[in-house]
This record gives C-alpha cells, sequence and structure tokens, in this order.
C-alpha cells in the first residue's frame, strides 16, 4: 500500500480548504455479480455467494462455483461492491433451493413458480441449456435505429414484476442477506464492504447499465429494495429514484455507467434517451447522482476507439465487438459509446446550457459473474463460471455466433486515493473524483494542475503535499488566471511491484474550437530509456521482452518509476478543455496466450498475443468563464 502525505479535497475542489493529512491508495472492484444474480446462476454459478466474493478479495482461499477448484487472488483488494442485479435479485437461487419465500406468492404466483421451476431445473441439467435459458432472455436488435430504444418495437423486456406472482418478498430476503454479508466482512482500515446493486436497463441489446452503491449500513439499506429496470428503463427514473429516497432516509448513493462501449450510441448522447436536447437541469441531475463512470472491463475498454481517434496509436486496446442480445448485429462504434467522445462532447454541451453532463471521473472494475474479482492476467478465471478452463474459454458462446471467453479483457481495477480504508473515506473520494482506472494492474499514478509547478517538484518526496498546495488534483477543476502562462501538470507514475515496468506516460488533452469543433491531441511526456520524440512528438515503441513459448517477459526495459512536469504547448486562455493522463507498462503476455501455451497451441487468432497493461486518471478541467 503506497502511502503520501497530502490534503484532503473539499467537494467544491477549493485550494483554499485543503488540510494535511496522510492518504492512502486503495485498490478495489465496484462492479461484482454472485450466484444471486440471476444470470450468474443460469451460467454455472450456483455457489459463490457473497460471502465468497468478499473471501477471495480478502485473500482468502474459494472454491470455484464451477470447476470446484482451489482458487485465491495474488493481490488482495481494499475495498468491494457486490452488485448482483435488483431485476429478479435472488430469484432463480431461491427457486432451486426451494426457500420458504414462495409461502407467500399465493396459489397462481405457486403454480407459475413449479412451471418454472421445472424449466429452471431442466436448464441447469446441462451446461449448454442453462446457456440457452439465459439468451432467451435477452433482448432482439431494434427496428427503429437511433430512436428511442425503451418503446422500440422490438423491446419487449417486460416493464413490470410479478410474472411469476409477487417476488418482493424473495428479492428483498435476498437484499437484506447482501447487506448482512457487507456488514459481517467490513473491517474498517482494514477492507471496506460496501451494499450496492446493478440497474440493468439494456433495451435493444442496448447497455444502459448503472452499478449503485451507498455507504449507509442496514439501518438505512434495509429501508429499501433495490430500483431495477424492471421498473423504468429510463436513467431519469433511477435518479428520481435515489432522490426519493435520499430525502427521505438520508441515504447516500453514488451510481457508475458502465461498460460503454456496447451502448449502440446511447450512453454519452448529446440527447436524453427520449431523444429530447440536453439540458441545464438535466446534466446537474446526472452530474449528481453520475460523477463517475466505469472506463474499462471485462467487456473490454471504453476510453475510445480507432475509429474515432485516428491519430492515436494505442486507440486500439482490447476492443470488445459483441452487443448483448439475442441476434447478431454488426458492431458500429460510435462517439456515444466511449468515455474519450463523452469528455469533449461534454465541452460543446456546456457552452450550450451552462452544465457538463459528463464532467466525470473514471473507475475500472470486472464486471464477473463468478464471486470471483479476478483482474489479474495470470489468474483470469472468466466472466462466467463456465468459462474457467482453457478449453472452455476456446469454445465460444453456447447459444449464438458471440463472444469467446479468450474475447473478455482480464480487467478492471478501481484505484482510489483516500484519507483511509473506510467507506465514509472511500466514498467520499468518488464523490469528489479522486479516483483513477487500471486495467488490472496496481500502477500508482498522482495527477495535479496548477501554475506555479517546477521542475523540481516532480522529484519531490512530498509530491503530494506539493500538488495539493500549488494545483487541484484528477477530478478537481482549474481556475482561470489572468496570467497567459500555461497551465502546468504535476505527474508520477510508479510501477505495480508486482508487474512489469512503465513504457511511457501521456496526456491526452480535449478543447473546444470557437467553431464549435472539439478536438484531441495526445502529448507524450515522460518515457523509459533514452528515446526521443520525433518532428510530429511521437515516440518509438518501447519493445517487447515477451517469451511466447513460457509466457515469460523480462524488466530489462521500461522504467520503475517516471515523473514529470509537464506545460502544455498550445494552450489557449479561451478554450474549454480538460486533460487526463494515461500510463502505459511494457508489453506481458495476454491471458489468452497462457492459456495457449497450457494448452500447448498457437496464441488463439482475433485477440493480441501480448497487451500493454496502462491507468487512466480521471480528468481535471480548465474552464476560462
Amino acid at each position: 500500500m503506497i502511502k503520501r502525505i497530502a490534503v484532503a479535497v473539499s467537494a467544491v475542489m477549493s485550494m483554499s480548504a485543503f488540510a494535511e493529512q496522510p492518504t492512502e491508495l486503495l485498490f478495489g472492484d465496484t462492479h461484482l455479480h454472485t450466484s444471486y444474480s440471476f444470470d450468474a446462476f443460469l451460467n454455472s454459478n450456483r455457489s459463490a455467494d457473497p460471502d465468497t466474493a468478499y473471501r477471495w478479495a480478502k485473500g482468502l482461499p474459494v472454491i470455484h462455483p464451477h470447476n470446484r477448484t482451489k482458487v485465491s487472488i495474488n493481490t488482495p483488494l481494499d475495498f468491494l461492491v457486490v452488485s448482483d442485479h435488483a431485476e429478479g435479485m435472488g430469484m432463480i437461487r431461491s427457486y432451486v433451493r426451494n426457500e420458504a419465500e414462495f409461502d407467500d406468492m399465493g396459489l397462481v404466483g405457486n403454480i407459475k413458480r413449479w412451471l418454472l421451476l421445472q424449466v429452471v431445473s431442466w436448464a441447469l441439467a446441462d451446461e449448454k441449456r442453462g446457456s440457452k435459458v439465459f439468451g432467451s432472455v435477452l433482448p432482439k436488435q431494434g427496428a427503429d435505429k437511433g430512436g428511442d430504444p425503451v418503446v422500440d418495437p422490438n423491446n419487449d423486456i417486460a416493464e413490470s414484476a410479478g410474472d411469476y406472482g409477487d417476488t418482493t418478498v424473495i428479492e428483498t430476503t435476498a437484499w437484506n442477506e447482501i447487506v448482512d454479508a457487507a456488514e459481517r466482512h467490513n473491517e474498517p482500515g482494514k477492507f471496506t464492504t460496501f451494499s450496492g446493486w446493478e440497474w440493468s436497463s439494456i433495451p435493444v441489446g442496448a447497455n444502459l447499465h448503472r452499478v449503485v452503491f451507498t455507504p449507509d449500513g442496514p439501518d438505512k439499506t434495509k429501508q429499501f429494495l433495490p430500483f431495477g429496470s424492471d421498473q423504468s428503463q429510463y436513467p431519469e427514473d433511477l435518479w428520481a429514484w435515489l432522490e426519493k429516497y435520499s430525502e427521505r432516509d438520508g441515504t447516500r448513493f453514488l451510481a457508475i455507467p458502465h461498460n460503454s462501449n456496447i451502448s449502440k450510441g446511447y450512453m454519452f448522447a448529446e440527447t436524453t434517451l427520449k431523444g429530447e436536447p440536453i439540458t441545464a437541469d438535466y446534466a446537474k441531475v446526472r452530474m449528481k447522482w453520475e460523477p463517475i463512470v466505469e472506463i474499462t472491463q471485462y467487456k473490454g475498454d471504453s476510453e475510445t476507439h480507432p475509429d474515432l481517434s485516428p491519430g492515436d496509436e494505442f486507440a486500439d486496446f482490447e476492443e470488445y465487438e459483441h452487443y448483448i442480445q439475442q441476434d447478431k448485429e454488426v458492431f458500429n462504434p460510435q462517439a456515444a459509446d466511449y468515455v474519450r467522445s463523452a469528455l469533449k462532447s461534454g465541452l460543446a454541451l456546456e457552452d450550450k446550457t451552462g452544465v457538463n453532463p459528463f464532467q466525470f471521473g473514471v473507475i475500472g472494475s470486472t464486471d464477473s459473474h463468478t464471486g470471483l474479482a479476478a483482474a489479474e492476467e495470470p489468474n483470469f478465471w472468466g466472466k462466467f463460471g463456465r468459462d474457467s478452463t482453457p478449453e472452455a474459454k476456446s469454445s465460444g458462446d453456447l447459444i449464438r455466433e458471440g463472444p469467446k471467453g479468450w474475447d473478455m479483457s482480464a480487467q478492471g481495477l478501481a484505484a482510489v486515493w483516500a484519507v483511509d480504508n473506510t467507506r465514509e473515506a472511500i466514498f467520499a473520494a468518488f464523490k469528489r473524483r479522486e479516483v483513477y482506472a487500471t486495467t488490472g494492474t496496481r500502477l500508482a499514478v498522482r495527477v495535479f494542475a496548477g501554475w506555479d509547478f517546477n521542475e523540481f517538484d516532480a522529484q519531490a518526496i512530498d509530491l503530494a503535499a506539493i500538488g495539493y498546495s500549488k494545483g487541484v488534483p484528477m477530478g478537481g477543476n482549474l481556475v482561470a488566471q489572468e496570467s497567459a502562462t500555461a497551465p502546468k501538470l504535476l505527474i508520477r507514475a510508479t510501477k505495480d511491484p508486482k508487474n512489469a515496468n512503465l513504457d511511457r506516460v501521456q496526456v491526452v488533452k480535449g478543447w473546444l474550437e470557437t467553431d464549435g469543433s472539439v478536438q484531441e491531441k495526445i502529448y507524450n511526456v515522460a518515457w523509459s530509456g533514452e528515446r526521443e520524440l520525433d518532428s510530429e512528438g511521437k515516440l518509438s515503441t518501447v519493445g517487447n521482452t515477451v517469451n511466447l513459448t513460457d509466457g515469460s517477459y523480462s524488466n530489462t526495459i521500461g522504467a520503475a518509476h517516471l515523473s514529470t512536469v509537464w506545460q502544455d504547448p498550445d494552450y489557449n486562455s479561451e478554450q474549454r478543455s480538460f486533460y487526463y493522463v494515461r500510463v502505459l507498462q511494457i508489453p506481458t503476455p495476454r491471458h489468452s496466450t497462457l492459456d495457449a501455451i497450457a494448452l500447448n497451441i498457437d496464441p488463439p487468432e482475433g485477440v493480441d498475443a501480448t497487451i500493454q497493461e496502462r491507468a487512466y486518471s480521471s480528468p481535471i478541467w480548465y474552464n476560462p468563464n
């Protein structure tokens, strides 16, 4: 665990409000499913419950829910959110277990429950059957491309509970058990748990999911039943529900949009889901509840796409091209599906409405459905229980033309700079956006922006104290100065002690031109070795030491630490802009390559044999007004 002398950041990012306190870098996962999620249960996770998830995260050995081997994480986490689907929470699990909650379903409900139990029992008797039943409830692709997906003629997802009787009692029991597990495993100062769930809106296969969590305990969390997409598929209704229970009970919430890369152009669109223009009021509500987004996870990377950032040589990282639906639809990357494009759109929308609806920080998480938050490349156990072996990962989807286990990415992690390892401190860091994402590695990254940094600050032991005293941290707002001097970024990156050296540090800048267009540029600002920038600011590759025969690599290239003070050479004091930092490791073997070595076959086609793990900082914004 890395410690620095730093200061606590106020919610409004006011530099004058800082007070020195020791802070810690904490790593966790905010997106983890157990057997209480219906899709996890149908895909061969029938035993890994919230207790299993917490035990794994703490570093204890657990039994894998499908292959029944003893497994454990290599480096324990500092915090975890168990986020099972709100829709039918615990229902399939309870059906199979024949638990007592069904006594309250009434005659018709129990008849329907018996019929469903026959179907579920038939499905669970064979792995392919379970996958087929799961696939049968996935949505169809839309008939009206670009229209409101909720009212699309092909959106046959029912917005009603009770198709099999009133399931409220079942879901309440499951939710209370999830809350109780979080309470049992919460150890302030050592390991932190949060109660949470996933709101899983997915009309016509457009992934609009949000993970919701709260730092509050059972005195508040047991006063409500999580809001699901079976109640509404519109995010505005989720936010209204959060507002209602926040006002009623004082419960605090935070919602995290995830996996935007397959949202079909909806997650960060410049209109609402209903096609209405984004207003200042809409933007304020969205930013109140969604100050953070998930930029990387098992279903690929959502930073950007080569079609959207053709000048970015590292934009083709862990692309994922499989929508969540029954039928095949040609993958079509759109600007509204990716974080960098959203950050740029936010600048333009702020210019129009006065409020930026996409002024968010970023984190990574797994979206594991095995109960195991497995983001380590050599220790990756697949998204679903059935994808837990090399052979299974090679076989692909069991029911349709879709992703193989090797198409999944062994990522990511949420990194947090917090005063201590407690619910209050971690939640506060999320709210002020002093968080960042990694693709599974434990890179330590500090970023500050200000006007007065000097070259000596980058080498200072107390870099964080200097950063806070002279500027604002990641997630902050840089206040305009009358001076024409360009802002400076103070950056430090340190390798994961158990992982690969660093290749380079880059600054990604986005800005709004006077004509209303948005632009981006990538700057190489620190790097390993004796390489030099060419006339276009490009840097030669760091090299590749990976041995594809045995999966080894060498830290004979790269650097353990990279620090710098970088000043924007293209600064225009009249332009709205943002800056975030991307840190790249040297190449290492991908999990699919390690599987192939174990199987004594060549690395699989269609995925990279090696990858450059990375970290993304939350942005810092400059506003000339």
